[in-house]
């Protein structure tokens, strides 16, 4: 059997990141059949946290991102052709020019894509962009280069603050649009969110929370050349950035039966995606942004990830698992982890902080810009975010994957400070962000609506 799973035709569809580690894994578990990537860019996988940094900065070229190679997955590459759908019976996957790919075991990491400003018309305007993509990341660098005016940034989220921080250490004029209280709070909760609109606005970002924008303004030539707030004002800018988050690339899978949805495809801890009932394939798998997965650390709840660690461990599970027999495979049960650097601070991640109803700030301070908050969720550690203190993070990660109690005692490494009294995490309603959080907390069902018909 095992020696059976490692020949065969295997197709990838999603050549980025998790796409690319999840070749090499198979390659690296013996796998010496038909490998297959198929992917909608003309660009071999690069990677995308550079674009909102370094590029934006000008101290990397977007098209010099591209992902080393641990190994030669030997794998025949279909890039710049988009897969149009599935045929889960027949086996095959349909891509875009006609042409059709047969499979034995299909691995799915579509990944996400920007969500668009909802008015085409206006998101055609010269000057709106959105930024996930090396050419995104190309062109919004070239005008930012080019010394714009003031730039207009639509979300705060981890992106959208990105951006704006690129922008100001640029010198450039920007003004953020924040859907919700302050920036960040959708990943971080109302605590560090209010440090990191303070940092904001002592980098001279113009920062408008708690509105939103109406509509996006030409100059009658179809430039971009301000936008109208929900509150009536009125921002004047050269250059609009949409930051509103991300949309998983799962339109191609409407017909085949699975259970995927805007929230991403449900599979089980050992990445076999399940169909629209809940039953486990055994011959689909899902790895990276677009995959929802359950996890004991957190009830079981589902979670979808946007993280570049996640997309690789997990990518490496499911290339394990695909060649590999029912009791050698394994599960992904790797912790969340992120980070990102942003007007001068370093923030990171472990665990599921919208995962919490109590926070308690462990070290640190907010007005010293370095500390460390816990979060707790029912009497025990959930996450726990860094800020300029990131050697602290793995004392941190090990009281969540033992899920000590909350709040936790002092006593760590580097001298833990005695814990403050608890407080509410303060985590927001998605539904009032102009941006999700990076991780998610999706629940057990499939998005899908389903008819129940009973046999007989």
């Amino acid at each position: 059997m095992a020696d059976d799973l490692r020949e065969g035709r295997i197709v990838i569809v999603g050549a980025s990141l998790a796409g690319l580690r999840a070749a090499e894994t198979l390659r690296e578990e013996g796998f010496t059949g038909s490998l297959t990537v198929v992917g909608d860019e003309l660009y071999p996988p690069y990677d995308r946290p550079p674009l909102s940094k370094q590029v934006l900065l000008g101290q990397a070229v977007a098209d010099a991102t591209q992902l080393p190679m641990r190994r030669n997955p030997e794998a025949h590459w279909r890039l710049g052709v988009p897969a149009t759908g599935l045929d889960p019976l027949g086996k095959r996957v349909m891509l875009a020019d006609g042409d059709s790919l047969p499979f034995d075991r299909l691995l799915i990491a579509t990944g996400t894509r920007a969500r668009p400003w909802p008015n085409p018309e206006e998101a055609a305007l010269d000057g709106v962009f959105t930024l996930r993509t090396c050419d995104d990341a190309g062109r919004l660098a070239e005008r930012l280069a080019a010394g714009p005016q003031r730039v207009l940034v639509i979300g705060g989220g981890f992106t959208g603050s990105e951006i704006a921080s690129a922008c100001r250490e640029r010198g450039l004029e920007v003004t953020v649009i924040e859907r919700g209280p302050a920036p960040l709070v959708g990943a971080l909760g109302g605590t560090l969110a209010k440090l990191a609109a303070g940092m904001q606005q002592a980098h001279g970002v113009d920062l408008r929370c708690g509105v939103t924008v109406t509509a996006l303004r030409g100059d009658g030539n179809g430039r971009f050349v301000g936008a109208d707030l929900s509150d009536g004002s009125h921002v004047a800018a050269d250059i609009c950035v949409v930051a509103l988050g991300a949309v998983r690339n799962v339109e191609w899978l409407t017909d085949p039966g699975l259970a995927a949805g805007p929230r991403g495809i449900a599979c089980d801890a050992g990445c076999r995606a399940f169909d629209m009932y809940g039953i486990v394939t055994d011959d689909v798998f899902v790895a990276g942004d677009v995959s929802r997965f359950p996890h004991p650390l957190f009830e079981y709840q589902m979670l979808s990830l946007e993280h570049w660690g996640n997309a690789v461990a997990q990518a490496e599970v499911a290339a394990h698992n695909m060649v590999n027999p029912g009791p050698l495979r394994r599960p992904h049960l790797a912790l969340p982890t992120f980070w990102s650097s942003q007007f001068g601070l370093n923030i990171k991640s472990v665990g599921v902080p919208t995962f919490s109803d109590q926070i308690v700030l462990a070290q640190g301070s907010l007005e010293a810009r370095r500390l460390a908050v816990v979060y707790g969720y029912r009497g025990r550690v959930t996450a726990a975010v860094t800020v300029n203190m990131a050697k602290s993070l793995e004392y941190y990660q090990h009281l969540i994957e033992t899920a000590a109690p909350f709040p936790p005692a002092p006593g760590a490494a580097d001298r833990m400070l005695a814990a403050e009294l608890p407080l509410p995490s303060d985590v927001p309603d998605p539904k009032g962000l102009s941006h999700g959080p990076l991780v998610a907390l999706t629940g057990h069902l499939p998005d899908r609506r389903l008819t129940m018909v009973r046999p007989g």
